[in-house]
């Protein structure tokens, strides 16, 4: 079974444009990891009030997205961003987790 997951991150001030540019131009290799680790249905949604991002996936139930970082592609896609987004000090993206409250089916 699938299951949606959802978290946010920031963007910083005035970058949304080159962020929605480099998404619409994202890497088939970077795209063709995330499907075979398990991920579909992938958005992510801006909110220009405070430039944080919210995103939600699917992921299936036998997903590897926990090994998504250890790729080659991912370590440069992530450096590739790190100019735009609030980064951590090990050069890892900030993220945070939200825990889903309510679902309508």
């Amino acid at each position: 079974m699938s299951e949606r997951i959802a978290f946010r991150m920031k963007v910083h001030p005035g970058k949304v444009a080159e962020y929605t540019k480099r998404h619409d131009e994202i890497w088939p290799e970077l795209s063709q990891a995330l499907r075979d680790a398990g991920v579909s249905d992938y958005s992510i949604w801006h909110d220009p009030k405070t430039d944080e991002l919210f995103a939600t996936l699917v992921r299936t139930a036998d997903h590897t997205m926990a090994d998504l970082p250890k790729t080659e592609i991912n370590k440069r896609w992530w450096k590739f961003m790190d100019d735009i987004m609030d980064y951590n000090d090990d050069g890892t993206p900030h993220v945070v987790e939200l825990r889903q409250v309510f679902h309508l089916a």
